[in-house]
């Protein structure tokens, strides 16, 4: 097949690195220097592009409509419409959504004003969680114990400082406590498919400190979220949150990815997306066997088959980020050694925030610069792969957490204990 993929970071290198393995034709819109190596890159607009199959990576095109302006042609896509795609951009939408459904998940409020938000965050008990309502990349959410933190996250959202338009709203959830999980269904406008689960570690630094980020390193599978849990949390979560779209007669097709939070009282829902996950792809869509082009073609056309088989029993991905990341990062450095990296045995390096300098040479471009994912029958092997990768990389003020993946081993060790 002749597929466009609609993106340019580590989720879209990864979609495109995977399709492109099977054999498919594929170009990217508009791409970067890594999907370049693999597939043909174009920064024509999508719409006058001609394909078998269109598949709309990030959430910020889905939200604005794309979606449903391809298929207005007669094309076929994989991602949902703007109606679906709201699951992403308004958290007020989604927990609206997941109250209707009665999908376990934190209760809430949304504010618009100041003082009613604080009188709210008063009422409450610690850990505070204040979100923005709208698209903030995965950094618009604080998780504090402080309460003076937590008004002053709610004063810099509401005035528009912190994350303009999509903060002029926020929602303000009770805290929930437990190891979190991504799972990332398959949804063809009736029933939803989960692919293998992963983790993802979302704060800066070791030991999850630090700020929120998009997402520093995932791994998969996930030790602790086994085969009864999965059902579980499709049952109570998932399916019963596609027949609530179907209810308010939104054909959903495309990735639901549910944010799950394993609580003392069982999964609950986060958050949902409405798109692969990054940097989940990067650990999920490579360790597929052959068959991702023609189940997501099945998909968006509202008749899905058998998900492809799982070909790398462990992968792990650790993302490395520009200086001042997630705040200021600091673009322009020269990155060396992703050659050398993307030789070695199970591993592939991911592209993010880069681009082609004037003289040839690699350039930081973005807050995450790149994803390397380690593959093997191990976890152990596949973190020691990945790492091992980033060892050869260089470029200045690199920021990487050296954790990545430390629960699942630990509960690997446990389980062999037991």
């Amino acid at each position: 097949m002749r597929i466009v993929v609609v993106g340019s970071g580590g989720r879209e290198h990864a979609i495109c690195d995977t399709l492109a393995e099977e054999g498919h034709q594929v170009v990217a819109a508009p791409g970067n220097p890594g999907i370049a190596a693999r597939a043909e890159v174009t920064t024509e607009p999508v719409e006058s592009l001609d394909a078998d199959l269109f598949v709309v990576g990030p959430e910020a095109p889905l939200v604005d409509g794309l979606a449903d302006r391809l298929r207005a042609q007669g094309k076929l896509v994989f991602g949902p419409g703007r109606d679906g795609a709201m699951l992403e951009g308004s958290k007020n939408f989604m927990k609206r959504v997941a109250a209707e459904a009665g999908l376990p998940t934190a209760a809430f409020a949304a504010f618009e004003d100041e003082a009613a938000a604080f009188r709210y965050l008063e009422s409450m008990a610690p850990p505070y969680v204040v979100k923005t309502d709208g698209l903030a990349a995965g950094k618009g959410v604080l998780v504090t114990e402080d309460l003076a933190e937590a008004k002053a996250d709610v004063a810099a959202k509401l005035s528009g400082s912190a994350f303009g338009e999509a903060g002029r709203r926020v929602i303000i959830e009770e805290g929930m406590v437990g190891p979190e999980v991504s799972l990332l269904a398959v949804v063809d406008g009736e029933r939803a498919i989960a692919l293998r689960p992963a983790a993802d570690h979302k704060r800066l630094l070791d030991g999850d400190r630090g700020p929120n980020t998009g997402g520093m390193g995932a791994y998969s599978p996930v030790p602790f979220f086994g085969a009864e849990l999965e059902a579980r949390a499709m049952a109570e979560i998932v399916e019963p949150a596609v027949a609530r779209l179907i209810e308010m007669g939104i054909d959903y097709r495309g990735v639901l990815y549910a944010g799950l939070m394993l609580t003392s009282a069982g999964p609950k829902l986060v958050e949902f997306n409405v798109r692969f996950g990054d940097p989940e792809a990067q650990v999920v869509l490579p360790a597929l066997g052959a068959g991702l082009g023609e189940f997501l073609a099945q998909a968006a056309a509202g008749e899905m088959g058998d998900p492809p088989p799982v070909r790398h029993a462990a992968a792990a991905t650790v993302v490395m980020a520009a200086p001042g990341y997630p705040e200021a990062p600091r673009v322009g450095g020269v990155i060396s050694g992703v050659e050398a990296a993307g030789t070695m045995a199970g591993v592939k390096v991911f592209h993010a925030g880069t681009k082609a300098g004037p003289g040839g040479e690699l350039l930081v471009s973005g807050g995450r610069v790149l994803s390397v994912t380690g593959f093997a029958g191990r976890m152990e092997d596949a973190l020691a792969r990945a790492y091992a990768a980033i060892a050869r990389i260089h470029f200045e003020g690199a920021q990487y957490r050296s954790d990545i993946g430390a629960r699942a081993l630990s509960a690997g060790r446990q389980s062999e204990k037991a």
